[in-house]
């Protein structure tokens, strides 16, 4: 997903976070209004603290329909549901699909961020005590950042784990992408072994 993509997706995401904030806020005034007796606009369904959402005559009338309460409630889950989904899509940090690549001859490539990961995550798995490596690329097309998870064997050394992923394998996509610089965020993890049998 290139840049301008993301950035109409983020106002879109913007948008609708405002709207849905908006009218909630309006529902909930106009439900809060209508509990304390204010005022209320005439077509508003409630006008009292003493209505219910649901008369007696709107439950009994769909009491004899099998499927309108199944429909209600498969329609409030989809509801939760989605919610869930746009709420976890919040925290999800994008990954970059493509960067910029100076070519030396005044022109610009583009390199597949996906390819770029996978390069980072063999050499960082290479490396003499790693066992993998899962890496995410993020940032803009012109400034990536990287995520490094290393996952190290009970015998490695995190400082050597280090030095070997910032000044072989990260010194080798600086290079390979023209970047000046790759700024990086390393989170090492033992990986978990079986105890062994003693005879």
């Amino acid at each position: 997903m290139n840049a301008p993509v993301t950035t109409v997706l983020r106002r879109v995401n913007r948008i609708l976070l405002g709207l849905a904030g908006l009218l909630l806020l309006l529902a909930g005034g106009a439900v809060l209004a209508a509990a304390l007796d204010l005022s209320v606009p005439s077509w508003w369904p409630w006008s009292g603290s003493s209505d219910v959402l649901l008369s007696v005559a709107d439950r009994r009338r769909w009491r004899d329909e099998g499927w309108w309460w199944p429909a209600v409630i498969a329609a409030l889950a989809v509801l939760v549901l989605l919610a869930l989904w746009w709420l976890l899509a919040q925290f999800r940090r994008a990954r970059l699909a493509e960067l910029l690549v100076d070519t030396g001859d005044g022109e610009a490539a583009l390199l597949r961020g996906r390819a770029l990961e996978d390069v980072l995550a063999a050499d960082a798995t290479a490396q003499e005590g790693v066992a993998r490596a899962r890496v995410a690329l993020t940032g803009r097309r012109t400034a990536p950042r990287t995520r490094i998870a290393l996952h190290l064997e009970p015998y490695a050394s995190p400082g050597e784990a280090l030095a070997g992923l910032s000044g072989e394998a990260l010194g080798r996509a600086r290079d390979a992408a023209g970047l000046d610089a790759l700024p990086t965020e390393a989170r090492l993890r033992a990986v978990k072994h079986g105890a062994r049998r003693v005879t």
